[in-house]
């Protein structure tokens, strides 16, 4: 194939991480090299402009053939116009093509897989990443809707149609250019289904499949994003049951009931002896407020806050001016604004509160300037691989100068006569740690982000097995 026969979709991916040049064992593809593939559409290259230490860039080109793409095309005879199918965007903007060329060449990448750097892959680093030539055609401002959310810094480029015709206005093809700290299988997953859902238009005929391969692209976030009702519409070619379906099992992820994701067991154990006067939830409650009034502080994160039974303590707190309460789930939060009756406030008490859909694992401008974060039973819920990406947005981008984490005790399950042994407290928990190792979470948490941190029990503090809920109080070291 000439270079008169093809043309050139490019996307760029750079790091500033170092050492950058580590940016090829997560792609799995050698700064030094040139990696050619054969796709349907056309060919794919990869190579790095630059690789060096200090920066690393990897570009992905594709060459796409317009003919070989009709040749292959599937359809009625006649279908569509003749000469619309050679004489169209699709070899010049990125697009569904671009997004399955990613896919097959950084599979692997994808998943998050990586052997040689196994800790750089599931850390958050610098990434800006580059598309020249976006087919956008809601508007310049799709883009940020799409990506803001997930935590990436947006900056459009727009040009006229025709520089020489000023009467055709504004081009439709958008100069998009991201930049944030995430996992690099985050940033591509991203990529793999907004480029599609920008361009609102597939290369090829949507089946029941691409929901399942929405689902696990977007497993992560689609859920919690703003706008996921657009994403998957747009994602299916606007088939309506295959919309529905989407939304459907996405609906499934946030309709958890919010009071079983607080160290439950289903009604199973009883957590507490029969003449105790508190509850084990109520202890918690009682031991994070009597750390926040210690602290003096004035401005309260709740995050995961679920149905606000810990947001309506704080806000009965006349020392606290501000509650800011977040919650993956969407359902949740409704629940907790009707709980703490929002449509009833005074404007008064209305302005001390914040209700917002935020997610952990994501960096979120709403989350800063708080004196105090609170992860009441949270962290239990993140998946493993998940919680560096939450360390990142509230150690490292939220930065709170108090945060308060209370988590499950394993070591105290054998005292819950009808638990399982082995089984963890709640179905939704991806894990319950021992004391030794929250404490060594906790420490390395504390020393990568410039806290100090100290542990107390909440509950009966068993002399063989510890108390029931463990918490750790990070406070935020002044430098001397």
């Amino acid at each position: 194939m000439s270079e008169q026969d093809c043309s050139v979709v490019l996307l760029t991916l750079a790091t500033t991480h170092p050492p950058a040049r580590d940016l090829g064992f997560l792609l799995h593809k050698h700064p030094d090299r040139v990696h050619s593939f054969t796709e349907p559409m056309g060919t794919a290259h990869v190579f790095y402009p630059e690789a060096t230490d200090d920066r690393c860039t990897v570009a992905l080109l594709l060459e796409v053939d317009p003919v070989g793409l009709v040749r292959g095309r599937k359809g009625a005879p006649g279908e569509g116009f003749a000469l619309a199918q050679y004489v169209n965007d699709r070899p010049y903007a990125a697009s569904s093509m671009l997004a399955m060329a990613l896919k097959d060449v950084f599979r692997t990448a994808m998943t998050g897989r990586c052997n040689a750097r196994p800790e750089l892959a599931a850390a958050a680093i610098p990434l800006e990443i580059h598309v020249p030539a976006v087919a956008s055609r809601a508007g310049s401002d799709l883009p940020r809707r799409l990506f803001e959310p997930l935590g990436w810094r947006v900056a459009v480029a727009t040009g006229p149609l025709d520089p020489d015709v000023p009467a055709w206005g504004e081009s439709p093809y958008l100069d998009v250019r991201l930049s944030g700290t995430l996992r690099l299988a985050e940033a591509l997953n991203h990529l793999y289904v907004l480029l599609p859902v920008l361009d609102d238009a597939k290369h090829y005929r949507v089946g029941g499949d691409e929901v399942d391969k929405l689902l696990r692209a977007g497993a992560d976030w689609l859920a919690s994003h703003p706008e996921s009702d657009l994403i998957a519409r747009r994602y299916l070619s606007h088939r309506r049951e295959l919309t529905r379906s989407a939304l459907a099992r996405l609906a499934e992820v946030d309709d958890t009931e919010p009071e079983q994701l607080d160290d439950a067991l289903g009604g199973a154990v009883e957590l507490d002896p029969p003449d105790r006067p508190l509850s084990l939830a109520e202890q918690r409650r009682g031991a994070v407020l009597a750390v926040l009034r210690s602290h003096a502080a004035r401005r309260v994160g709740d995050l995961g806050c679920g149905e606000g039974l810990l947001a309506r303590e704080l806000l009965g707190e006349r020392t606290i001016e501000h509650v800011l309460a977040a919650d993956v789930s969407a359902r949740a939060l409704r629940i907790a604004g009707s709980r703490l009756g929002v449509e009833r406030m005074s404007d008064a008490q209305r302005a001390r509160l914040t209700l917002i859909q935020s997610s952990l694992t994501y960096r979120d401008e709403r989350l800063t300037g708080l004196d105090a974060a609170v992860l009441m039973e949270v962290v239990e819920h993140v998946d493993p691989s998940r919680l560096s990406a939450l360390e990142a947005t509230v150690f490292g981008y939220a930065a709170p100068g108090l945060v308060l984490v209370t988590t499950p005790n394993v070591e105290h399950n054998v005292r819950f006569a009808t638990l399982p042994a082995g089984a963890l407290r709640h179905r939704d928990h991806r894990f319950e740690w021992s004391r030794a190792q929250l404490r060594a979470w906790a420490g390395r948490v504390a020393a990568e982000h410039g806290y100090t941190v100290r542990h107390l029990p909440i509950g009966p503090d068993d002399p063989e097995v510890g108390p029931p809920t463990q918490l750790a109080v990070f406070s935020r070291a002044v430098a001397a």
